[in-house]
């Protein structure tokens, strides 16, 4: 993840010399009963979306934000993960297709959206950042900015 949110930024950075960049992504890790970890990335379809939730129901995933802020022309770069944990609740298959129906979350890692429908899934979230979930901590982030010199607000 901090790989693509680099990239993501450099990409950007090639055309706005001199500019501060912010690139970032996510991926939600699901952990099963044994403590082993599952990356999950966007699912791209309606039954790949709905074979995620399946699997997430009851579990609990954490997902991992990568952040970077990149001076475009320069060396400058600072790089940090934020994660968020969520508990879903148990959730039986005519919920879970309700929900992919009304809001087809397919470009979503861990197929849900918690700024919308999503949030009815979960049974709790633990977060330093609640926006981190949202796909961009905003909190870290400003923080970043302050320290690269931005006065925020």
């Amino acid at each position: 993840m901090s790989r693509l949110a680099r990239q993501k930024a450099a990409a950007i950075a090639a055309t706005h010399p001199g500019a501060w960049i912010i690139g970032s992504d996510q991926a939600a890790v699901r952990v099963d009963a044994a403590g082993a970890e599952t990356i999950l990335g966007k699912p791209g379809t309606t039954a790949a979306c709905i074979e995620q939730l399946r699997a997430c129901s009851g579990r609990t995933l954490n997902f991992m934000t990568a952040v970077a802020l990149l001076q475009a022309g320069g060396d400058d770069l600072l790089e940090f993960t934020d994660s968020t944990r969520v508990i879903f609740r148990v959730l039986d298959d005519p919920t879970i297709e309700r929900y992919v129906a009304r809001e087809m979350p397919l470009d979503c890692a861990g197929g849900f959206k918690s700024e919308a429908l999503g949030i009815t899934l979960c049974e709790s979230i633990e977060s330093v950042d609640p926006t981190a979930l949202i796909g961009l901590p905003l909190i870290r982030l400003a923080a970043a900015l302050r320290t690269v010199g931005f006065a925020l607000p």
